[in-house]
């Protein structure tokens, strides 16, 4: 039961890449991590990190038969990401009470147009 959505994760630190890709090369790896270098080790922790889970999911239903906590850990470690409209409602709270970030006003543009006329 693998969800099909994922959140963006934290991707390995630039440090990190490049020491796999040393590694990978067999060789010293200097300067930046390329975009395909961040793309490709952020999937693989994002896929490492959905088998992780899914193994403590399974845990909780083979050894406890706990399909509900198997179920909330899910939902607690990959929830559905807001809709556009959740996050100008969200913007729109901040900004009543005085919380403005760079691009506030942006998403709510957004969202508005999207819209139907």
């Amino acid at each position: 039961m693998t969800q099909q959505f994922h959140l963006p994760i934290t991707p390995p630190p630039p440090e990190l890449v490049l020491q796999w890709i040393g590694e990978f090369y067999g060789c010293t790896a200097g300067g930046d991590p390329s975009d395909s270098e961040r793309f490709l080790t952020t999937r693989a922790a994002q896929w490492g990190a959905d088998q992780e889970l899914e193994a403590c999911c399974e845990w909780f239903v083979r050894d406890w038969t706990d399909v509900e906590t198997a179920d909330a850990l899910r939902d607690a470690r990959r929830p559905e990401p807001q809709s556009l409209k959740e996050q100008a409602l969200d913007v729109l709270k901040d900004l009543s009470n005085g919380i403005e970030t760079a691009d506030s006003w942006a998403l709510i543009q957004s969202a508005l147009e999207q819209l139907d006329d």
